[in-house]
């Protein structure tokens, strides 16, 4: 069986320090109209609806199919780390596996609960955009409502940025395919969140947000499973500051 790999060293000011400055400046950007800006962009007043609200493109092929898609990766996943624990070849990937798993898990599973707590309105719900309802930020008390907004933060984005996770996966391992997985994750979650905010559904804030979020579930998942365990089994005097 394969020997556990020992963990490369971390920069936590770096992995931790600076998706909770992102969060900071996303705070920040509620004192700003930048939201709103961003979102008259991708609106065509004369038409009254965004530019790709009944794009086939984004709709059906980057929504509908990339969720698929990514549901697959998922349930493949759970699969390769159940089987882990029966085949001999995989017995060495069990915690990275495990790892994998957690982190496209709960990266997909957070969404939903955020968004009915916090009930911010989408796009194209509100009034500036032939909707019905009262523009309020992240911050701000909701206006009354009979329909309260399902919009923060962004689910498709984290459809791209839950890929982070493989980051997280091959870091120790295969460190060039990981900076690939990184890449891969990032564009991923950057052009889904593009094709939503083209549809409507999302402000720039509430896709940023997205990410931060998943960076983080993708590194505390890491730290718990492979890295602080990984330290462990490190002798002490060989174990580098990290």
């Amino acid at each position: 069986m394969q020997q556990p790999t020992r963990p490369r060293p971390i920069n936590f000011w770096l992995y931790l320090g600076l998706p909770l400055a992102t969060a900071l400046g996303l705070i920040l950007l509620e004192l700003t109209s930048v939201d709103m800006d961003i979102a008259n962009l991708f609106f065509d007043p004369a038409a009254g609806q965004f530019i790709g609200r009944h794009s086939y493109l984004l709709e059906n092929i980057l929504h509908d199919r990339v969720k698929q898609g990514v549901i697959l990766l998922g349930v493949m996943s759970l699969v390769t780390f159940a089987a882990s624990f029966f085949w001999k070849r995989l017995f060495g990937w069990r915690r990275e596996l495990g790892c994998l798993v957690l982190a496209l898990g709960l990266s997909t599973a957070f969404v939903t609960p955020l968004k009915k707590v916090t009930q911010v309105q989408c796009p194209w719900s509100l009034t500036q955009f032939g909707g019905k309802e009262t523009y309020s930020k992240l911050l701000e008390p909701r206006p009354a409502t009979d329909k309260p907004g399902l919009c923060w933060p962004g689910g498709h984005a984290a459809t791209g940025f839950c890929l982070f996770g493989l980051f997280f996966m091959l870091r120790d391992r295969k460190p060039r395919l990981a900076r690939v997985a990184l890449t891969v994750a990032f564009v991923a979650g950057s052009v889904l969140s593009l094709g939503r905010m083209m549809q409507g559904a999302h402000f720039l804030s509430h896709n940023v947000w997205t990410a931060v979020f998943c960076w983080l579930i993708g590194l505390g998942s890491y730290y718990l499973i492979l890295y602080r365990r990984g330290m462990a089994e490190v002798p002490a005097a060989e174990r580098s500051v990290a």
